[in-house]
């Protein structure tokens, strides 16, 4: 794992940790800037990383960090070397229990202006439409939220009831992290309805904490043969009762149904 550590000038500088020697630290979530303009572990091994537009995220983790007595810092973008397909697999098989160790975990909403009377702008975020985004809000036990201009929302337990209406996800779910495995699995794929990743496999590969699974990854396989290989790996893990297999066969199907209404994969 590599960590961003909060310099006392407030620059950054990357820090790899190994084994149990994790510092406590606070985690990013957020959606990716367009036309290149999210900062890349590259972008900081070069000095390049202030020009971009994303940049403006890392230093608001880091203040806010900086004011909850938190040192160290986890973001996506630029705490993984998305060159190395190793480290991605790694980082892609663990990214459940990064988020769910992680002290804190700030949602930057950038969509989002400073808060108003209501919420409403909170509910419409893009930030509700990512694939990613599911295991960042399920995983951590302190999830907060914050405004473009980086004014705190409210957390996951302040806005559970605005969170569960527009996610359909149970309040029970929100308030405990550590218990999803009590939920089916039909339930748990309910979740991700109106969610979308940009590369297609990441729609499978996206869910490996919620289930609870490992996979390879294999770009390049496509969406519905990664959803194949995730049902198949569920399957096993779970050792579901023939009802359970059914129901979860629904589920995956409804998931990869192609967007054209085309006929279903023969599963």
């Amino acid at each position: 794992m590599r960590l961003l550590k909060i310099n006392p000038d407030s620059s950054f500088s990357l820090t790899s940790v190994v084994g149990n020697k994790i510092p406590r630290y606070a985690i990013l979530s957020h959606t990716w800037e367009i036309d290149n303009q999210e900062v890349t572990f590259r972008d900081l091994v070069d000095g390049l990383g202030e020009s971009k537009v994303g940049y403006k995220k890392i230093r608001f983790c880091g203040e806010q960090a900086t004011m909850d007595g938190i040192q160290y810092i986890w973001v996506d973008s630029c705490c993984i070397d998305q060159s190395s397909s190793a480290e991605l697999a790694e980082a892609i098989n663990s990214m459940f229990r990064w988020y769910r160790n992680a002290v804190k975990c700030y949602v930057y909403l950038s969509d989002v202006p400073n808060a108003d009377i209501d919420l409403r702008a909170f509910c419409q975020s893009r930030w509700f439409t990512r694939g990613w985004t599911l295991q960042e809000l399920l995983a951590p036990r302190s999830v907060e939220f914050f405004s473009r201009e980086g004014q705190k929302l409210g957390d996951k337990q302040s806005l559970e009831l605005e969170i569960h209406h527009r996610t359909g996800i149970p309040v029970l779910a929100l308030q405990h992290p550590g218990g999803l495995t009590q939920f089916s699995v039909e339930e748990r794929m309910a979740w991700t309805t109106g969610r979308e990743t940009t590369i297609e496999e990441d729609q499978a590969y996206c869910l490996l904490g919620i289930f609870d699974v490992h996979l390879p990854l294999i770009y390049g396989e496509g969406r519905e043969h990664a959803l194949r290989r995730l049902r198949k790996e569920i399957f096993t893990e779970h050792a579901m009762s023939s009802k359970g297999i059914e129901t979860a066969l629904f589920a995956i199907r409804k998931l990869i149904r192609c967007s054209n209404s085309e006929m279903l994969l023969d599963l």
